[in-house]
């Protein structure tokens, strides 16, 4: 299965995609902040970033999913700053504090490409959505330098729809979080109230865009959408309510990876519910809510639901 990007390239509208992309920046609404800042001129609203990317990181990683790690990791770039902003992020000193170095195209490029060669299975761009132009703006020069493999948006959940639809048929994997289902819970641990509602418009578009997730013979994502969701304490994260609306809504196929990692970082302690990582029985009955969203049991070998162990 090739890389819809490559088609893109050829006929010419990954280059319109660009442009379109770029223009954005001006006046900026590639997220549901509306910041309206013209990044061209290296204004900075709520994500901090101005005309160019801010590179944290990157390098094989063989923390992510198994689909996408296979046996020579997930070729993860991370970006710097972020339009979400959530008060217990795990990276909070590259969300919030913007550890890291501006990057032009051509640098970009060379880091995908790099990954590539180091055996990568894919491209995997880490809070990339305040950064969408800048991706596609590097990706000619990656695809001219050889690079042929899937590329993977990892993100917040907190995205615009037209935004989405600048990836439409570049993005092979879309692998958003799912973090809250209840407004006022987004309101107070990253002040973006419309949260729910925006998260649930990007997954439909995401499925729509690419479809459930799809693995090559080996095992390894080549296509399609894969659901992250972290259980919280006190059942802030919704995930009942968030199983079934994935279920129902987007496909019971969905592959979904339910997260029991929380603990409290960054500011978290902030919020007296986020001062404790979850108990066993949070995390079983948050898988006991994808059980029964799933409609049956659980099968690894024809999975419906599919759930990771973490």
């Amino acid at each position: 299965m090739e890389p819809l990007y490559l088609d893109a390239y050829r006929s010419g509208r990954l280059q319109k995609r660009i442009e379109r992309a770029l223009g954005w920046l001006k006046k900026c609404a590639l997220c549901p902040r509306l910041c309206c800042v013209d990044r061209l001129k290296d204004e900075r609203g709520v994500c901090r970033t101005g005309r160019y990317a801010v590179l944290a990181s990157y390098g094989p990683h063989f923390g992510e999913e198994d689909p996408l790690v296979g046996r020579s990791g997930s070729g993860t770039i991370f970006f710097a700053h972020c339009n979400l902003l959530c008060l217990f992020c795990q990276n909070f000193d590259i969300s919030h504090q913007g550890h890291g170095v501006p990057v032009r195209p051509e640098h970009l490029a060379a880091v995908m490409v790099e990954l590539q060669q180091r055996g990568c299975h894919n491209i995997n761009f880490v809070t990339p959505t305040h950064v969408v132009p800048q991706i596609l703006e590097a990706l000619p020069a990656a695809v001219e330098r050889g690079l042929r493999v899937p590329l993977v948006y990892n993100c917040g959940g907190y995205e615009r729809v037209p935004t989405l639809r600048l990836l439409e048929g570049i993005v092979d994997i879309y692998m958003p979080d799912f973090k809250f289902w209840d407004p006022s819970v987004a309101k107070e641990l990253c002040d973006a109230e419309d949260y729910p509602e925006r998260a649930r418009e990007a997954l439909l578009e995401m499925h729509r865009q690419v479809g459930d997730l799809k693995l090559d013979p080996s095992g390894i994502a080549r296509r399609g959408l894969l659901v992250r969701h972290l259980v919280m304490p006190e059942g802030l994260a919704g995930t009942d309510a968030i199983c079934r609306f994935i279920s129902e809504r987007i496909s019971p196929n969905t592959y979904v990876n339910i997260m029991n990692q929380y603990r409290p970082c960054g500011r978290a302690r902030e919020v007296p519910a986020l001062r404790r990582s979850i108990t066993a029985r949070e995390y079983e009955e948050a898988l006991e809510s994808a059980r029964r969203a799933s409609l049956r049991r659980l099968d690894r070998r024809r999975p419906r639901f599919l759930l990771w162990p973490n």
